[in-house]
């Protein structure tokens, strides 16, 4: 079975100051400044600013101009391989054995050796934060039932997730799939875990669990964008027609303004559910508000609105702006969902 594709960010931590850490990871090391939620960092790729956007669980990181080449980056502290995420010799005496299997199997993740990582992770599963990570790499390598069953322990002991992540200084992120155009970057928390689960259910076409696990995760979240987001995706997918579905879809879109791309997507749900409840002008509305600001959204996303806005526009019997709006469409991406038979072609 395939798996989710999934990304991790992962790297060793140091605090050097207040507001000022050291990154080890796999590709170097590199030193961020800044508050929580606003990152300044310099590496020997470059520098990066990575802003946090509160009440959605995202951030987006700019990749700065580098230097010219052959500039120097004697700033950024060279750091052996053997070092990055590893415990020295005489800590790796006093470690307790599950905390060394953590350790090492965060290493192995970091080098991109996902078999070994999760043959260390799974002997500290007892361990909150140990379940986390062998929850997530198990439903990126596509297995299910070991997925469920590792993030289930991680939710049961939520309190303790973090604990050995910061002990150790460890900061681990990874990029889970909202929507086909849409990706969260969750950690180390309950809200992390239950969207990793309601990925594995997805996965399993068990859609009452699923949607039972998200409305748990509103219970504690009710504004979380990327929650209502996940929810509204679901309920789409699972009931696509079921017109108290698309009402309720409207319903928990009420109020959303296009501030971020999950904003944006929520728009787009907005408009399909408007579109089959036949409320044609409504659907349309909301597809121009969406599509008012480009800038930072994903490619794929604006394809799909534009794509929604050719079947409105269709279902209007504007048929020549729908034509106009599927051939600019197929000029950018002539494989893009069923375009090219749309148009004849």
């Amino acid at each position: 079975m395939s798996g989710i594709p999934m990304a991790f960010r992962f790297w060793r931590r140091v605090r050097i100051a207040p507001g000022v850490t050291l990154n080890l990871s796999k590709s170097g090391a590199s030193i961020s400044v800044g508050p929580r939620g606003a990152k300044f960092t310099i590496g020997s790729r470059g520098g990066r600013v990575s802003l946090g956007v509160p009440g959605t669980g995202l951030f987006y990181t700019t990749t700065l101009p580098s230097g010219r080449k052959g500039e120097s980056h004697d700033a950024v502290p060279v750091v052996r391989p053997e070092d990055r995420l590893t415990l020295g010799f005489f800590k790796r005496l006093i470690t307790p054995r599950d905390e060394k299997a953590l350790v090492d199997g965060c290493r192995e993740l970091a080098c991109g050796n996902e078999d070994k990582a999760l043959e260390h992770l799974e002997q500290a599963v007892h361990l909150a934060d140990g379940a986390y990570l062998a929850g997530f790499l198990a439903l990126k390598k596509g297995l299910l039932d070991k997925a469920e069953r590792y993030l289930n322990t991680a939710a049961e002991k939520r309190r303790q997730l973090g604990r050995y992540f910061s002990k150790y200084g460890i900061a681990a992120i990874m990029s889970l799939p909202i929507t086909d155009e849409v990706s969260a970057h969750v950690g180390p928390e309950l809200r992390g875990v239950l969207l990793g689960l309601v990925e594995v259910y997805q996965c399993q076409k068990r859609w009452d669990d699923a949607i039972a696990c998200l409305e748990r995760l509103r219970r504690l979240e009710p504004e979380d964008a990327v929650v209502k987001l996940s929810l509204v995706e679901l309920l789409m997918d699972a009931r696509p027609n079921d017109r108290s579905t698309l009402q309720r879809v409207v319903r928990l879109t009420e109020g959303v303004e296009n501030e971020t791309p999950i904003h944006t997507a929520l728009l787009l749900y907005k408009a399909r559910a408007l579109r089959r409840l036949e409320l044609l002008d409504a659907a349309r509305e909301t597809l121009t508000i969406a599509l008012r600001r480009r800038k930072g959204r994903p490619e794929e996303l604006l394809k799909a609105l534009r794509y929604e806005r050719a079947l409105v526009y269709d279902a209007l019997g504007q048929s020549r702006r729908a034509r106009a709006e599927l051939e600019r469409l197929y000029a950018d991406d002539p494989d893009y969902e069923d375009v090219a038979a749309r148009l004849g072609l």
